[in-house]
């Protein structure tokens, strides 16, 4: 029987955070939350439709269903009072939302407008072409001045009291600015790819108002088509949502993190020997999840078989013992691990690289020298490593000019095995383990202390929780040290995204949520036998096991709570 009054929701749900999935929307492109947060309008840049949601509900209508061909390919979105204004190419518009909608022209730009916010009688417009917020009045509509754009993708605003908030669809990061000078307060990473409009809304529990931002994307799925043999095709379909940005900034330690998420990762090995072996008082050790900013161990348990728990060089490790392992056997066994991790960003700018002070001697002796062979003696890798500072003395431009020429001359691609870093420079492709030997390289050689850092990211799906989620392979990324403060993350390929640049900075001094952090410094997974390491030319872990990595994602949580 059909209700005769609409579905209603319990009053303590009304107005808590949660993901807003617009119906029939194909790509949200700018935001805006009314009153007292109870409404949302959404822009489709596909469709051209100008969206009301409720954002518990998820009901939407379309406003504009008698002119929705003129808002499409619209980005940016601001409501100020009852006008509404949005951009759409190189011109900015407005109308009444209390009449027909009808857009009239403000003014046009000479590149693309991309996004727009209103603040009394102030219009402010990115423009990614022009690299710039334009100011403008709204009475006389003309500039007043114009912004440096902190970002190199295409980027949505918002204004709140005095400062700027912009996301960036590259950059995956949304940046506080400050309104007056359009200095960069802090930024914060999103917890999905291609955020494309924010706006605030105020939350009746908290009494705070909560940043949300948009998403859009193409995603990949398996499309059954009867008509078709086989019938499963590798099929792509428009994505967008809404989903509350989480974040704390730390003015004190310099670092800014975003939302979290409570995750169950476990790392076992099966054993299953490819070749006869027989040893005997084996010791195979595999690290453990590290306490960082970023990353807190709740707790960790063995899997399939007991360990001992020991510290090398500040690293957690687990060390399983076989008083004699042969061919014939077969276990399971690794750990379990319950972790919170975050996105981190820091914040950290050209001046705090100068003037530093002298790297630790225990840092110079272990990571400014070749001990993983780095090839730091090849004259390619000497030459690379003086053209890529180019003269720099800085230490934060001296890091951010070595990953730029690196980027510069690497293309990512997955091989079998990793070469060192004057064979990967020459070939001009390199897979995640070589942009970091080469990265090493040249680091060190100029005076930078790195390190290896890794060792497996979850599947960056945050919506899917309590379900096993598997990677597909490992990974690696590096560390470099800055005297004064302590070790920064930088990835090592993931942000060589434009052949020739630019190229974002997210993962410049910054890593997201779904980064496993582990073996700093140290070997991830090693055998000894009485305290020597077994060469892999004599035993392979590869040819001896097979590993099996599992996440799960239990649960979304705030930094402000911890």
């Amino acid at each position: 029987m059909i209700p005769d009054s609409p579905i209603s929701v319990l009053p303590h749900l009304a107005k808590k955070s949660r993901t807003i999935r617009p119906i029939a929307a194909a790509s949200i492109r700018g935001i805006s939350f009314q009153g007292d947060g109870d409404v949302l309008y959404a822009l489709d840049a596909t469709n051209g439709y100008l969206l009301q949601v409720d954002p518990v509900t998820d009901d939407t209508t379309i406003l504009n269903h008698h002119c929705w061909q003129d808002f499409v390919g619209a980005t940016g979105l601001a409501i100020a009072g009852d006008t509404l204004w949005f951009t759409r190419n190189e011109d900015i518009y407005f109308c009444s939302l209390n009449e027909e909608l009808h857009p009239h022209r403000f003014l046009s730009l000479y590149y693309p407008a991309n996004g727009i916010a209103v603040l009394d009688s102030t219009i402010y417009v990115t423009s990614q072409r022009d690299g710039c917020i334009f100011i403008f009045s709204r009475e006389t509509r003309r500039e007043i001045t114009r912004l440096y754009l902190p970002g190199i993708g295409v980027e949505n605003i918002t204004v709140k009291g005095e400062e700027l908030w912009l996301c960036d669809d590259l950059e995956q990061t949304v940046f506080c600015l400050d309104r007056a000078t359009g200095e960069l307060k802090f930024s914060v990473l999103t917890p999905f790819e291609n955020p494309t409009g924010l706006a605030f809304r105020s939350e009746e529990t908290t009494g705070k108002e909560t940043l949300y931002v948009a998403y859009a994307h193409d995603e990949p799925y398996i499309r059954d088509n009867p008509n078709a043999h086989p019938n499963h095709e590798l099929q792509y379909r428009d994505r967008t949502f809404i989903h509350p940005l989480y974040f704390h900034y730390n003015a004190e330690e310099n670092f800014a993190r975003s939302n979290g998420y409570l995750v169950e990762m476990s790392y076992t090995e099966e054993l299953s020997p490819l070749d006869p072996i027989e040893l005997q008082d084996l010791e195979w050790r595999i690290a453990l999840p590290a306490e960082t900013q970023r990353q807190k161990v709740r707790q960790v348990e063995p899997i399939g078989l007991p360990f001992e728990e020991r510290t090398f060089d500040g690293q957690r490790i687990a060390v399983f013992k076989f008083e004699k392992l042969t061919s014939d056997q077969r276990y399971i066994f690794g750990w379990k691990a319950l972790l919170e991790v975050w996105g981190i960003k820091y914040q950290f700018g050209p001046k705090d690289g100068e003037n530093v002070p002298e790297i630790p001697s225990e840092y110079r002796d272990r990571y400014l020298v070749d001990n993983d062979n780095l090839a730091m003696d090849k004259d390619i890798i000497q030459r690379a490593a003086k053209d890529a500072i180019d003269g720099e003395t800085n230490v934060l431009r001296k890091m951010y000019n070595i990953r730029n020429y690196v980027y510069d001359r690497l293309s990512y691609g997955i091989k079998p095995h990793i070469d060192t870093p004057d064979v990967a420079l020459a070939r001009g492709v390199g897979s995640c383990g070589e942009y970091l030997g080469v990265l090493l390289a040249l680091a060190r050689l100029n005076g930078i202390a790195s390190r290896t850092v890794g060792r497996y990211k979850c599947p960056a799906k945050p919506l899917e929780q309590f379900l096993p989620l598997e990677p597909d392979f490992n990974h690696v990324w590096m560390e470099f040290y800055l005297p004064g403060f302590g070790w920064l993350p930088m990835e090592s390929n993931p942000d060589d995204i434009n052949e020739g640049g630019p190229y974002p900075t997210r993962f410049f001094m910054g890593l997201a949520w779904y980064h496993a952090e582990m073996a700093k410094g140290v070997p991830f997974e090693k055998l000894y036998l009485q305290d020597t390491p077994i060469p892999k030319e004599k035993v392979s872990i590869g040819e001896l096991a097979i590993n099996h990595v599992r996440f799960s994602i239990l649960e979304e949580l705030d930094p402000n709570s911890y």
